[in-house]
């Protein structure tokens, strides 16, 4: 009988993720795992269940849930979880992570002006540095005593174009284990949204560079889901290498994320047209969640083949859910995580590609006539 149990410490390495024997005994002190059965020398012992339960806390915690938030989810019809109640938690915990995240933003913010200088750059955010240290503020900083700090860091600007290669080696994590190509997607994701923090939430697929090089080797369809995708592609570049580019959503006056969202799924013959796509095809959607749903849906009913996906729809609840869904299809992707993404992000990573199959040299004239 005594071998249907578990110990303390078989319960957190079946559980993982870092849960201790401290944590499983501060849980229950706060009544968010049930007490457990006793042995007769009075240790705890545990089931599947407290292992399945533990998991779901631990999965709960590490999406950001404050435990008290966490208790009253997982209690089961104890009266406590009363919805609208819960949901206003949330909220004010919300608020505070976005004020959390704003901070931490202005400080990035000065960080990046302050590392992400070129060579040229250099002489000057040494002598600003050594006034900053001189600087004497009041006890009460406001951004204006430090205006002058700023204009004598920002005053070889005016001389030079800035150098991005040398401004992101001070700022992007190390990329070293990445290949060329992966690199340079990620380098031009960060250069299109201003947002270093971009390469953390970017994932691709294993297969996800090779099966895109080849299907455009081959002459693929790229199918965007709307207009201003489209027009955000290399168009001279896919041209040069015999190319097709169509819209899904082929509605011209269509320019905005909720537009493509509410049409799409208003319009049967959009959704249609998706299981008629060439086989092979890479598709982009940077708009509407809809779209990358309705295609993963075809997928995997076998009415649609493609060789990629590059999916960064915009939304706050089913653009992570599609994108969650991509990641699981077992389709090559590239995509971003959570809410970020965006028509632009996700022109800008098949462009890459496209460009990985070409000489670079620094304009487009040698592609002309072509």
């Amino acid at each position: 009988m005594a071998n249907q149990y578990l110990t303390i410490k078989q319960l957190t390495a079946a559980v993982g993720n870092g849960l201790t024997p401290r944590m499983v005994r501060h849980y229950h002190n706060l009544g968010l795992l049930p007490e457990a059965k006793r042995s007769a020398a009075n240790y705890r012992l545990y089931t599947d269940a407290d292992v399945q339960h533990l998991r779901r806390i631990v999965a709960l915690k590490s999406q950001g849930f404050q435990l008290d938030h966490i208790r009253q989810l997982l209690t089961p019809d104890s009266g406590d979880l009363k919805v609208d109640q819960l949901t206003s938690q949330l909220q004010q915990q919300y608020r505070s992570v976005m004020q959390q995240l704003a901070r931490l933003r202005q400080t990035a913010s000065a960080l990046e002006g302050l590392l992400g200088r070129d060579h040229r750059c250099r002489k000057i955010q040494t002598e600003a540095l050594v006034q900053l240290r001189q600087l004497e503020l009041e006890s009460t900083v406001g951004l204006e005593e430090l205006a002058p700090f700023w204009h004598s860091l920002d005053a070889a600007c005016d001389a030079h174009p800035e150098d991005f290669s040398e401004s992101l080696q001070q700022l992007l994590p190390d990329l070293s284990q990445k290949n060329e190509i992966e690199r340079d997607l990620l380098t031009k994701l960060v250069l299109a949204s201003g947002d270093v923090s971009l390469v953390d939430f970017v994932r691709l697929s294993q297969g996800a560079i090779a099966s895109a090089r080849n299907a455009l080797k081959t002459h693929c369809e790229i199918v965007a889901d709307v207009s201003p995708v489209v027009a955000a592609l290399d168009q001279t570049r896919i041209a040069h290498l015999g190319l097709t580019v169509k819209t899904l959503i082929d509605e011209p006056h269509i320019h905005s994320a909720d537009e493509a969202e509410r049409r799409f799924c208003q319009q049967g013959k959009w959704q249609e047209r998706l299981q008629h796509l060439t086989p092979g095809c890479i598709l982009v959607i940077g708009y509407a969640p809809s779209v990358l749903i309705s295609a993963l849906k075809r997928i995997e009913q076998g009415q649609l083949q493609v060789s990629l996906i590059v999916g960064m729809p915009i939304g706050f609840s089913h653009a992570p859910a599609a994108k969650r869904r991509l990641m699981g299809s077992g389709v090559e992707y590239i995509t971003t995580l959570g809410t970020i993404g965006g028509g632009l992000l996700a022109a800008v990573a098949l462009n890459s590609l496209v460009e990985s199959l070409m000489e670079k040299p620094n304009c487009h004239c040698y592609l002309q006539n072509h």
